[in-house]
């Protein structure tokens, strides 16, 4: 009970906040049109109309809400104006991208500590990679694979894998590398070989690391899908939304957007902490 009063007391100050902020932010747009018009304006009249405009400089939670509300269930899901058809479409490059950044952080976390030359040669590019801002490689993917005639889905989805793979690839080897060197001595002592050492030891004892991981990488993968879809010209998708609404100043739209991009991050990393509570529960590893 106080958990979720104290959620609430929170949620309404931040309301409260951001009201505050509409009418503050909003409030030039009147004065400006008063002006013009050769007429006073009063405090209640600025409130009043900084909370109905059509372009808000800061959209107010209300109108927020009704787009939303109009993105979600005003639209067929199929139309180019439902949230939900440009959810699914930044969804599905987002899926795509974090299998194959997972696959890889795994493929290379497994190769790093099993080989002193990949740990050598891999991991310092690994970290090199991530030094180069996304907004600088997304265009030259698009480019490129699109001069080979790639494009669509997986333009998308390797800019969302070169986001996801880094945390898993960091998790998974600290995961490999958390036994002590007494568990490998006691697997020594049993004649295990480089690979039942691996599937018996390692690679449990790295299960907290990876899911970890996996949290961080899938809501890297979203933003890196959105951020690939703005220099795409992509049509669909949230990062479509987005920068459709800063072209015609489409405010409420763009913070749509932005509350159905958070919404979505947050839905994924609960499916994969759910996972994470079944998978270590089955491996006795959480109550």
């Amino acid at each position: 009970m106080k958990q979720a009063i104290a959620v609430v007391t929170v949620l309404a100050a931040i309301i409260v906040i951001w009201y505050v902020a509409a009418v503050g932010l909003n409030a030039k747009w009147v004065k400006d049109q008063a002006a013009r018009a050769g007429e006073e304006v009063t405090f209640s009249h600025i409130v009043a109309q900084t909370m109905v405009q059509d372009r808000p400089v800061l959209p107010a939670p209300h109108q927020v809400a009704v787009g939303l509300w109009e993105g979600f269930a005003g639209q067929k899901v199929t139309s180019k104006r439902s949230l939900v058809y440009h959810g699914w479409v930044t969804l599905s490059a987002t899926l795509l991208g974090f299998a194959i950044g997972t696959a890889a952080g795994i493929f290379l976390a497994v190769g790093i500590v099993n080989s002193r030359a990949m740990d050598l040669s891999i991991m310092p590019w690994a970290i090199a990679s991530q030094t180069i801002p996304i907004l600088a490689i997304a265009p030259m993917v698009i480019v490129v694979l699109a001069s080979m005639g790639i494009k669509g889905l997986l333009p998308k989805a390797i800019i969302a894998a070169y986001l996801s793979f880094f945390p898993v690839l960091v998790g998974m080897v600290k995961g490999l590398r958390a036994p002590d060197n007494g568990q490998l001595d006691l697997l020594k002592t049993y004649h295990a070989n480089a690979s039942q050492g691996f599937w018996k030891l390692r690679l449990p004892s790295s299960m907290p690391y990876l899911f970890a991981s996996l949290k961080v990488g899938v809501a890297a993968s979203l933003v890196g899908t959105i951020v690939a879809e703005l220099p795409a010209g992509a049509t669909a998708g949230l990062g479509a939304r987005l920068l459709s609404g800063s072209y015609y100043g489409q405010t409420v739209q763009i913070w749509s957007a932005l509350f159905t991009a958070a919404a979505l991050a947050a839905v994924l990393v609960m499916i994969v902490g759910r996972v994470e509570t079944r998978v270590l529960k089955r491996m006795g590893m959480a109550q």
